[in-house]
């Protein structure tokens, strides 16, 4: 056994090596090969909804530039572009988009998802340059936000064959749609185990929450539709997804955010309703009369929508009492007084 001295000065040579030794001894693999950049971005996504959404846009941005699907090394050689080459082709992507006619938020959406990649190659080290240049279009959010009556609503609640299966499954969505003004990606990411039928509560993942989650108070007819939907269907275990496809291709498949979207429009069909419906203007027909049933309570309507700025709740309101159509009824009539 070495003696104390000598055992000292050993491990003190250890150490001195370990000091000099170096820096990537550890993590050569990780370092050894170019970052895989679009990987890395949705891989930094929490919400699976977020991520794919990333992932079709950019891969429309690479289709349409390169006529050839994202890899490593072609995002890597738009990465390696100097600023000005590569803002010139996103520019000429913004200017295909318009040319095909795309909404504003829609153009919007997919520059954000181009600037995020550019974003995450200068994190990387492989990309020098910024895409903020490159501006997006200007949007007028909730140009229509009325939706329809309650009335309307009534007709198409009594649509659905509540005796069938499908019925259960599609009325159950419908209610929480409309009583509860759930937007459809929060109601496609529910599990069993979300819902809690005796204290009559749902945990949702709501909107750019990451995984922080809430719940929320539910109606005792959206609780029945629930607990009679889970109940025919069979499949309680919690991590099971609440809402299902029952079609034989996708049979026992989480329900999509597109799948409710024609549930929707199949019901509003059905019921005779000749405008042009969709989950979110359910939503907007929710938030709409909430305004106008408790004489535009802004703080009610606020708990129910979970809307975070209050200036949206503001453009319901708006919108609801016809501000500027009153407004210019009334420009209108001083003419008549003096004519």
């Amino acid at each position: 056994m070495p003696s104390e001295p000598i055992f000292g000065e050993i491990v003190k040579a250890e150490l001195e090596a370990c000091l000099d030794a170096p820096i990537t001894r550890y993590f050569e693999a990780e370092l050894r090969d170019d970052p895989d950049v679009l990987a890395q971005l949705l891989a930094d996504k929490r919400n699976p909804n977020t991520k794919m959404a990333y992932e079709k846009d950019i891969k429309d941005f690479f289709l349409k530039m390169t006529a050839c699907t994202p890899n490593r090394d072609s995002v890597l050689e738009f990465l390696h572009l100097q600023r000005e080459q590569a803002v010139m082709v996103v520019l000429k992507y913004k200017a295909l988009l318009i040319s095909g006619g795309l909404r504003e938020a829609t153009i919007n959406r997919r520059l954000a998802a181009i600037k995020s990649l550019a974003a995450m190659g200068r994190k990387l080290g492989v990309c020098d340059y910024s895409l903020e240049d490159v501006s997006g279009e200007k949007v007028r959010a909730y140009r229509d936000t009325r939706g329809v009556d309650y009335r309307e609503i009534a007709k198409v609640s009594v649509v659905f064959d509540r005796e069938t299966l499908l019925g259960k499954r599609n009325y159950a969505i419908f209610m929480l749609l409309w009583s509860n003004a759930l937007r459809r990606g929060e109601i496609s990411q529910l599990n069993v185990g979300d819902f809690d039928f005796y204290g009559r509560q749902l945990r949702i993942l709501g909107k750019g929450q990451g995984t922080n989650d809430e719940f929320i108070e539910l109606s005792a007819e959206s609780g029945r539709a629930i607990a009679q939907w889970l109940i025919a269907r069979g499949d309680m275990k919690d991590d099971a997804p609440m809402f299902t496809a029952l079609d034989f291709r996708h049979e026992g498949h989480r329900l999509t955010g597109d799948g409710i979207y024609k549930i929707v429009r199949a019901a509003f069909e059905k019921a005779g309703i000749k405008k042009m419906m969709s989950p979110h203007r359910v939503r907007h027909s929710a938030i709409t009369t909430i305004l106008d049933e408790t004489d535009g309570n802004i703080r009610k309507a606020r708990k129910v929508s979970r809307h975070a700025d209050v200036r949206t709740l503001m453009i319901y309101d708006d919108n609801r009492r016809k501000d500027q159509w009153q407004v210019s009824e009334m420009l209108a009539g001083l003419l008549k007084k003096e004519s």
